[in-house]
């Protein structure tokens, strides 16, 4: 049996929500080990002259414990 730990992320991009959960589970990857999935829970953006300009997401990261 295994146990998973959540872990709540903000992530920001330029290009795309895509790209910014992308960001979230490489930076996950620096610090944890065994990252399983990501859960977006909020979707984001700023916009600035009618155009999208950074696109945010907030998301769960789920990794097992290890032991």
């Amino acid at each position: 049996m295994s146990m998973l730990k959540v872990i709540e992320v903000l992530a920001e991009s330029d290009k795309s929500w895509e790209d910014a959960a992308q960001f979230a589970i490489n930076k996950a990857n620096q610090t944890v080990r065994n990252v399983r999935s990501i859960w977006i829970e909020n979707f984001e953006a700023t916009v600035d002259n009618g155009k999208i300009k950074k696109y945010r997401i907030n998301g769960k990261i789920s990794f097992v414990l290890e032991g």
